[in-house]
């Protein structure tokens, strides 16, 4: 199992940070001027530089800890990417309705959390599987649910219990913020002081973790 510490990356660094997702798409272009494009990946991975959001040496150094604490790459940790980490609209807190997350059938008793992006040519949907602790919101059938689940906020696994199963063709869907599985996309940190007193920004990359 990959090494993982459930552990907030700082969050004042984090949130002024710069990165976004990345894919990989194959692209073969023929001699007629045509092309053929192929998704080399199935889902995105997002990647982001923490060196952007670090602007003071107390931040620079709580970073380095961070780091130090994480062996490198060996372990990963949690980051609040501050452009994608709720379930909602932006600037709408979630609600139970917010995305669904399957169809109750009687019998099936754990759902993934998930997030659709895109509604009418070919939407994706992403694995939620960090969830923030106390922030999921639960429903079945419209209805919301105060108890009969837990949530697993290392996984994004919802469980039902024994009684309270969604019954066949209920739509099960969820609310909640969460964080994204990264780690540090190097093992060496190169930090030149003079350079970052004149202004210039550390190279801190990290990378999401796909399980």
């Amino acid at each position: 199992m990959t090494p993982f510490h459930e552990v907030l990356f700082p969050l004042d660094v984090a949130l002024k940070s710069a990165g976004g997702p990345e894919r990989r798409t194959e692209i073969v272009s023929f001699g007629s001027g045509r092309e053929q494009r192929n998704a080399r990946w199935a889902d995105s991975r997002r990647r982001y530089d923490a060196g952007y959001g670090i602007k003071t040496l107390e931040a620079l150094q709580a970073v380095v800890a961070f780091f130090e604490e994480r062996r490198g790459q060996l372990y990963g940790f949690r980051w609040r990417d501050r452009l994608d980490h709720a379930s909602a609209a932006p600037g709408q807190p979630p609600s139970p309705l917010d995305q669904g997350i399957g169809t109750g059938d009687g019998t099936t008793a754990t759902y993934q959390l998930v997030k659709t992006y895109g509604t009418g040519f070919a939407p994706y949907t992403r694995a939620i599987t960090k969830p923030v602790a106390g922030s999921v919101r639960i429903a079945v059938g419209g209805v919301e649910m105060t108890s009969g689940f837990s949530v697993d906020t290392s996984t994004g696994v919802v469980t039902f219990v024994a009684g309270h199963l969604p019954p066949p063709g209920a739509a099960v869907t969820a609310g909640y913020q969460f964080d994204v599985p990264v780690r540090f996309d190097t093992d060496y940190l190169e930090v030149d002081l003079s350079a970052f007193a004149a202004g210039a920004i550390p190279k801190i990359p990290v990378v999401e973790i796909r399980g």
